[in-house]
């Protein structure tokens, strides 16, 4: 794996690789189970953990931390409107979400504000301090049924509730839903695919990204798992959806609805790759028996499986991770009529998943990136409606400028990360992104001014508190490193951790400051002095090649 040779082109740090292990199946992981197991689950599955969390996993072992992530959640209430004073249809306050937009200078204005709401809303929920998959897989199906540029944020709410509601649900029942979702309809224009001027966009991405991948071409207009005519009458059997409700001036609800006169009405006969199967008219339902005729081919479940796989796991799949990963996982999938909470519990249990070649095996997304400062220190956020609104905002502002925009993906197959070959991951890291990872350490650890988060951050002496012997500088060190880390470190950057608290002094000398500390918790100038020596010791570890990675 070259992950952290990467890395070391940018990042001027010392690395170390683990020896590969023998490598591991889809039998359930019966080793031991302490902070590196535990933090690894939750770093792959949430967006960062605080210690308290991986404490927490470490006690309760590992079915009882996968029956909390896998639990299901009711809905989030919605998004509110915490700073537009002049929305005619929402005060401060009260959700917008069910609301109209007045006329069209003003609407703009609306949607400006409304669109923040959204944004910070869904940040919120993704930093929530909570042991609980279901963010994280809202990430992986924005992901995989990627809607983008869709300027109404009343449409993304929809949207972004349906894939919450299905997060570890059914692959075919989210399928049946977001075919006719109605972001989803403008952003590939299934709004406009009629009898009379049928539209292959989303026919097309619905076979080649979102169900059963394309795989090799094999012909001309024929490929492993289906051929050019079989867009075409799929494209023809999607005619007749509409959606309602973009920017709507009145009060009705965002939806889509069928009209039977913009509705091919006519067989259409699919190929061999899908056993030449006509499909007769049924209308309204019609696009239900294409997905059913789709998802009775094995390749389908297949399909999501390696998509789990990278995204939780690992970019490669090779023919091992096929065999004895992918098909295994698929079966399950099957075998539960594509129910994904099973195939999710059975990976993430997995002695694959915890060989410790994978720890460490990804660079971190931007919102992993971000949310590990913020979960990783466990700080409270501001309980004002208002602030706390403009503080996920300013987190939301970061992971933009890292090159992840949430409702905004690149291109109809997502972030580059999850399937350009070969970079994978590595695309999360350029000159720019570096860079603006980099600022965004300084000014979380107080060494860039302009934004005065770190109150709300990090707190050295809380998570020095947290350390089960925080005057002893070997327990704290390498607690911290197993909290913050997901690998062990060289001998050279632990004397690097060690010199950054101890400049030139013995070992000793920290236990005497944490006791000058400990009866003097009230001078301000013994705690600044500690806190001081705490945030070089912060800062150089978020700047270790490892805290790049998950």
């Amino acid at each position: 794996m070259h992950r952290k040779a990467f890395l070391q082109r940018s990042i001027p740090e010392p690395s170390f690789e683990f020896p590969p292990p023998p490598r591991q199946g889809i039998q359930p992981y019966k080793g031991t189970w302490t902070i590196q197991q535990a933090g690894h689950l939750l770093r792959r599955t949430l967006f960062g953990a605080s210690p308290q969390q991986i404490q927490e996993s470490v006690s309760l072992g590992m079915e009882s931390t996968l029956d909390k992530l896998l639990e299901d959640l009711p809905l989030p209430a919605p998004p509110v409107n915490f700073n537009n004073p002049d929305d005619a249809f929402a005060p401060v306050g009260t959700t917008w979400v069910d609301k109209p937009y007045s006329p069209q200078t003003k609407a703009n204005e609306e949607a400006r504000y409304r669109r923040q709401s959204l944004i910070s809303w869904t940040m919120q929920l993704a930093f929530a301090p909570q042991i609980n998959i279901r963010e994280k897989m809202w990430l992986f199906w924005h992901n995989h049924f990627v809607v983008s540029d869709i300027n109404d944020p009343k449409y993304n709410y929809r949207y972004a509730q349906l894939l919450r509601t299905y997060a570890t649900g059914n692959f075919r029942d989210l399928t049946y839903e977001i075919t006719i979702d109605p972001a989803m309809l403008r952003y590939l224009n299934g709004n406009e695919n009629t009898v009379e001027a049928p539209n292959e966009n989303y026919a097309r991405e619905l076979l080649e990204l979102f169900t059963i991948g394309k795989g090799p071409q094999v012909g001309s207009g024929d490929y492993t798992n289906y051929t050019e005519d079989d867009v075409v009458a799929i494209a023809r059997v999607l005619t007749g959806w509409r959606d309602l409700g973009f920017f709507t001036q009145q009060e009705i609800n965002v939806t889509s609805v069928f009209r039977p006169n913009r509705h091919d009405q006519g067989a259409k006969t699919l190929s061999h790759r899908f056993d030449q199967i006509t499909i007769a008219n049924q209308g309204a339902e019609e696009y239900k028996t294409l997905i059913d005729v789709i998802f009775s081919k094995k390749e389908t479940a297949r399909f999501l499986c390696r998509n789990l796989y990278q995204f939780l796991v690992y970019y490669l799949i090779d023919d091992f991770v096929e065999e004895n990963i992918i098909n295994p996982l698929a079966e399950i999938l099957v075998e539960n009529d594509y129910e994904v909470k099973p195939v999710l519990r059975a990976l993430l249990q997995s002695s694959h998943f915890y060989d410790e070649e994978l720890y460490g095996a990804m660079i971190k997304n931007p919102m992993d990136f971000v949310g590990s400062t913020v979960r990783n220190f466990d700080r409270p956020s501001p309980q004002d409606t208002s602030q706390n609104y403009l503080y996920h905002l300013i987190l939301n502002r970061a992971v933009d400028a890292m090159d992840m925009q949430l409702f905004n993906a690149p291109d109809v197959a997502g972030w580059k990360a999850y399937y350009q070959e070969p970079s994978f991951y590595q695309n999360w890291i350029n000159s720019t992104t570096l860079r603006n990872r980099q600022d965004w350490i300084n000014i979380i650890t107080g060494r860039k001014g302009g934004l005065n988060l770190t109150p709300y951050l990090l707190d050295p002496i809380f998570l020095l508190e947290t350390s089960s012997d925080p005057g002893d500088i070997y327990t704290l060190l390498n607690e911290w490193i197993g909290w913050l880390l997901p690998q062990a470190i060289t001998d050279g950057q632990f004397t690097t951790l060690k010199e950054t608290l101890l400049p030139g002094l013995p070992d000793y000398e920290w236990k005497l400051e944490y006791g000058e500390y400990v009866s003097n918790p009230t001078d301000p100038d013994v705690k600044e002095a500690i806190s001081r020596k705490l945030f070089d010791l912060i800062y150089t570890l978020l700047n270790m090649p490892e805290y790049y990675l998950a």
